[in-house]
């Protein structure tokens, strides 16, 4: 399952009533790459889940989420920030082991061989705007 706060329901809700409101809800996913090896992908879904997606509903907004991404998002929850430095979607993920300082690229034990039990830790990519790279402390 994965989980929507109010807050971040609200946002989609608000853009996806900016955009036209007929949309299906937000398409969650994973995909290869970032400085982790995996980064996380959200999208208004214009079209509606298949039968390879799984469908979550949180404060009337539908997560779509397909089966291959699921196994890296499992128990992950949604939220909205709105500070200044570092606003957006923040996606709080329980089987992330490893992630970038900006928070859009992850590992997991399955993705990175890591120790069973181990706790993610971030990098700092530079995504801050204070640079560095990846893995700068």
């Amino acid at each position: 399952m994965i989980t929507l706060s109010e807050k971040a329901a609200s946002e989609i809700k608000t853009i996806m009533e900016q955009n036209g409101g007929t949309f299906e809800g937000v398409r969650v996913f994973v995909a290869g790459g970032g400085c982790s090896g995996l980064s996380y992908g959200m999208q208004i879904a214009d079209e509606p889940a298949t039968a390879d997606d799984l469908v979550f509903e949180a404060g009337d907004v539908k997560i779509i989420v397909d089966v291959q991404s699921h196994q890296f998002l499992s128990g992950a929850s949604i939220d909205f920030d709105e500070s200044l430095q570092g606003g957006g979607f923040k996606i709080n993920n329980p089987n992330a082991v490893k992630s970038c300082g900006c928070g859009s690229s992850f590992a997991t034990e399955q993705s990175e061989g890591a120790a069973p039990g181990a706790k993610a830790s971030g990098g700092g990519c530079g995504c801050g705007g204070s640079g560095g790279g990846c893995g700068s402390q």
